[in-house]
C-alpha cells in the first residue's frame, strides 16, 4: 500500500510576472514517496497513473480516498497519457507504445520500434491528440515520432538534441517539446496528417548550471501556458515563451500533470516521489470516449458524433493578446442556413469546462442547430466582467463567420446551466450594455441573441441567494467572491452589473427556465413578471421528475429537457414570415374533421391565460402548482400543438366521436 504524508513541504515559489498561474498561498505538498522514480503521470478522471520504471511497475493512486495499487508489474513504461477514455503508454523497456483500451479494458501494443536494428530508439514520452494520433519522442535519436489514428508511424520532426517532454497546445495547433541537454523548449507548427513544421526555439532555461541535464517532461494548462520540468524547479512561460513562474521543488522534477475533478490539481513527479501543487488555471480536459461503456451509457447521454454532423473543435473564438478562447462548433448535415444555439457550461464560474456539454451540443446538432460550447475564463483566472465578454464575443464570432458554419445571423439561441445559465440570462438581457461585451474581436458585429434557455441558474446577483451568501463569515463555497473580488457590500457595482434579472427591457428575448424536479424554481418568478409585463414569452419547467441540480447532463432527464429546448427555439428563433411550430400544426390539420377540435384547445388555452397572467402577479408559485410550469398560453399551446403533430391518430379518433 502507498504511504501518503499529510505534512507539507516547504516550497520555494518565484513569482515573476502578475498573471502566475499558482493559486497564491497554495504549497507544495508530498503526497507519495513510495516510488524508486515517479515519472510521467496521467489523470483519468477519478485517479493518476504514474509509472516507475526503475520499479518496473506501475502504480495507480486515487488521491481523494489516499488508496493506491500496483499494476503492470515488470513494466518499464516511462510516461503515461489518457485521452479518449484510453490509457496509453510510453514503453521504454520495450521501445514500444502501448494502449489499455477503455472499453474492453484490454492492454494491446500499437507500435512497435525495431529494437534489433536499434536498440536505442526507444520512447521517452508522449502525448495524445484530438482525433487519438500519438505523437512520442525518441530521446537518442532526436525525434518525435506520429503514430496516426489507424495506426501508420512516420518521422515527424528530426534533428531534436535529447528529446524529451512533449505536449499540445490547447488547441492542437502548436506542439512543444523540450531539449534535456541544452536545456530548451522547441516548437513546431501541428501540419495535416500528423507533420510538424516552422520549428523554432520556445523558450529556454537560463541560469542553470551548464553540466545539468534536466529539462524534461511537460504539461499544459487551459490558457496555453507551458510547463517543464527543469533540474530543480518547474518552468512555466506564457503562449509567448515569457517566464511566469518558477516552481522549486524539494528533488529534481521529471514530469507533471493536472488533474483532480476541476482539474486545477498539478501532480508533479520526479526522484522524490509525488507532489501536489494548486493552481489558478486548471488543465486541458481531454476528449471522451468515442462511445460510452454499457454501464456508463446508462446515465451519460451519448458524445458519439451523429452520421453528417460535422465538428469543428477548438475554434479560436476570441483573443486577449495571447490568451486564445476556444469553443466547439458542430454544424448539421445540409446545405443551411441552420439556426444556432451558444452553449455555456456550470461549474460556479470558477471551474467546468466546455466538453460538459458536448452531449448536448450533438444532440441539438442532430436535430438541425448549429451549435457552439463555449470555453469562457474561469473566476481565477479573470474576475467579471471577463466571462460575459467572452460569452458576447462567441455570439459575434458565429454571426461574423455565419457562412462559414452554415448559420442563420438571425437565429441565435442561447442554452446555459448553472452558472452557465447565469450568463446565458445575462448574455440575453444585455445586447446594449456596452460595458459587458469586451474586446475580443469583431467589435461592430451585434452579440444580441433571439431566445435563451436558463437552467437553474440565477437571474438575479444583486439580491437574493447569491448577494446573500456572499455575505456569510464562513462561506464553504464563496464563488461570488471569487468571481467579483469581494462581496455584495464590498462591490455593489459590480454585483449589480452582473444582474440580469435588473436588465430585462422590452428587448430581452424570450426566456425558458426549467429546473429539476427537485429543485426550487421560485426564484426566477421575478424575473418571470418583469418578462410578462413586457409582453416578452416565457415559461418555467420543473417536471422532470426527481431531477437534481445538473440533471441535464443525466438520464433519465437529459432526452426530456433538450426536447423542450428543442421545442423553445423552434417557437422563437424564428424570423417574421418563417414557419413556426403553431402554424406547421394548423398547416396540417386545417382538414374540417379537425376544426372543432383545434377551436377547443385554443379557447380552453384562452381561459387558461386569463388565470395564469391573474396568478402570475398574485403568487408566482401559484402558476407552478396550478399549471406544470407553464406560465404562458404559449407554453400550453405549443403543448397542445406539439401532442397533435406527435399523434395524429387522436384527432382521427376526436373526428368520429361526439365530440366534433
Amino acid at each position: 500500500m502507498t504511504r501518503f504524508l499529510t505534512s507539507a513541504l516547504l516550497a520555494t515559489t518565484l513569482p515573476l510576472l502578475a498573471e502566475s498561474p499558482l493559486k497564491p498561498g497554495a504549497e507544495l505538498t508530498l503526497i507519495s514517496d513510495e516510488f524508486e522514480l515517479a515519472d510521467g503521470p496521467s489523470w483519468d478522471g477519478w485517479s493518476l497513473t504514474i509509472p516507475d520504471p526503475l520499479a518496473e511497475q506501475t502504480k495507480r493512486l486515487t488521491v481523494s480516498k489516499g488508496e493506491g495499487q500496483d499494476q503492470f508489474k515488470g513494466k518499464r513504461f516511462s510516461a503515461s497519457y489518457c485521452n479518449h477514455g484510453h490509457h496509453y503508454f510510453a514503453d521504454n523497456g520495450n521501445g514500444a507504445i502501448a494502449k489499455r483500451d477503455y472499453l474492453t479494458k484490454e492492454f494491446e501494443v500499437i507500435h512497435q520500434e525495431d529494437l534489433e536494428a536499434d536498440k536505442t530508439r526507444k520512447p521517452n514520452d508522449l502525448v495524445v491528440d484530438r482525433s487519438g494520433g500519438v505523437y512520442f519522442t525518441l530521446t537518442r535519436a532526436g525525434q518525435i515520432a506520429y503514430i496516426s489514428p489507424d495506426g501508420e508511424s512516420s518521422i515527424a520532426a528530426e534533428g531534436i538534441e535529447t528529446a524529451k517532454g512533449i505536449i499540445l497546445s490547447p488547441d492542437e495547433t502548436v506542439l512543444y517539446a523540450s531539449e534535456a541537454a541544452p536545456k530548451r523548449v522547441v516548437a513546431f507548427d501541428v501540419a495535416a496528417g500528423g507533420k510538424l513544421t516552422n520549428r523554432r526555439l520556445f523558450a529556454t532555461m537560463e541560469g542553470e548550471p551548464a553540466e545539468s541535464r534536466a529539462a524534461d517532461g511537460m504539461t499544459i494548462d487551459r490558457a496555453g501556458n507551458v510547463y517543464c520540468a527543469g533540474p530543480t524547479d518547474i518552468w512555466v512561460w506564457n503562449p509567448d515563451g515569457e517566464l511566469i513562474e518558477k516552481i522549486a521543488c524539494p528533488e529534481r522534477p521529471v514530469n507533471l500533470t493536472f488533474g483532480g475533478t476541476d482539474l486545477r490539481d498539478l501532480y508533479i513527479t520526479g526522484f522524490g516521489g509525488l507532489y501536489h501543487q494548486r493552481m489558478r488555471i486548471s488543465g486541458v480536459s481531454p476528449q471522451p470516449p468515442a462511445a460510452w461503456s454499457e454501464q456508463d451509457a446508462k446515465v451519460k447521454p451519448s458524445v458519439t458524433i451523429p452520421d453528417g454532423v460535422t465538428p469543428h473543435y477548438d475554434m479560436a473564438y476570441a483573443e486577449y493578446g495571447n490568451r486564445r478562447m476556444l469553443a466547439d462548433v458542430f454544424v448539421p448535415p445540409g446545405d443551411g442556413p441552420f439556426p444556432a444555439a451558444i452553449i455555456l457550461h456550470g461549474g460556479g464560474w470558477h471551474s467546468g469546462d466546455k466538453m460538459k456539454f458536448r452531449a448536448m451540443g450533438l444532440e441539438l446538432a442532430k436535430r438541425g442547430y448549429v451549435t457552439m460550447a463555449v470555453a469562457y475564463r474561469l473566476s481565477e483566472e479573470a474576475k467579471f466582467p471577463a466571462n460575459i465578454h467572452d460569452c458576447h464575443a462567441s455570439v459575434r464570432f458565429l454571426r461574423a463567420n455565419a457562412n462559414l458554419y452554415s448559420v442563420d445571423p438571425d437565429r441565435i439561441g442561447v442554452v446555459g446551466g448553472s452558472a452557465g445559465a447565469h450568463l446565458a440570462g445575462l448574455l440575453a438581457t444585455t445586447a446594449d450594455v456596452e460595458e459587458l461585451h469586451g474586446d475580443g474581436g469583431y467589435p461592430d458585429v451585434s452579440s444580441r441573441v433571439q431566445a435563451a434557455v436558463v437552467m437553474s441558474g440565477p437571474m438575479e446577483i444583486a439580491t437574493g441567494s447569491v448577494a446573500e451568501r456572499s455575505l456569510l463569515k464562513d462561506n464553504p463555497k464563496p464563488n461570488a467572491i471569487w468571481l467579483f473580488g469581494g462581496n455584495v457590500e464590498e462591490k455593489p457595482e459590480l454585483y449589480i452589473l452582473a444582474d440580469a434579472h435588473q436588465h430585462i427591457d422590452e428587448n430581452t428575448p424570450p426566456i425558458l427556465f426549467q429546473y429539476g424536479g427537485t429543485e426550487d424554481p421560485s426564484k426566477v418568478y421575478p424575473s418571470m413578471a418583469k418578462l410578462k409585463e413586457l409582453g416578452i414569452p416565457t415559461q418555467v419547467f420543473s417536471h422532470y421528475e426527481d431531477g437534481k441540480h445538473g440533471c441535464w447532463n443525466r438520464h433519465p432527464w437529459f432526452m426530456p429537457m433538450v426536447d423542450d429546448i428543442d421545442q423553445w427555439f423552434e417557437e422563437h428563433l424564428c424570423p417574421p414570415g418563417s414557419p413556426r411550430p403553431h402554424d406547421f400544426a394548423r398547416h396540417h390539420f386545417d382538414d374540417e374533421r379537425f376544426k372543432p377540435v383545434v377551436v377547443f384547445f385554443h379557447l380552453l388555452v384562452n381561459v387558461i391565460d386569463d388565470i395564469a397572467i391573474d396568478r402570475l402577479h398574485m403568487t408566482s408559485g401559484g402558476v407552478a402548482e396550478q399549471f406544470g410550469n407553464q406560465s404562458t398560453s404559449e407554453g400550453i399551446l405549443a403543448s397542445v400543438d406539439k401532442d397533435l403533430l406527435e399523434f395524429p391518430e387522436i384527432l382521427e379518433r376526436f373526428a368520429g366521436s361526439e365530440l366534433t
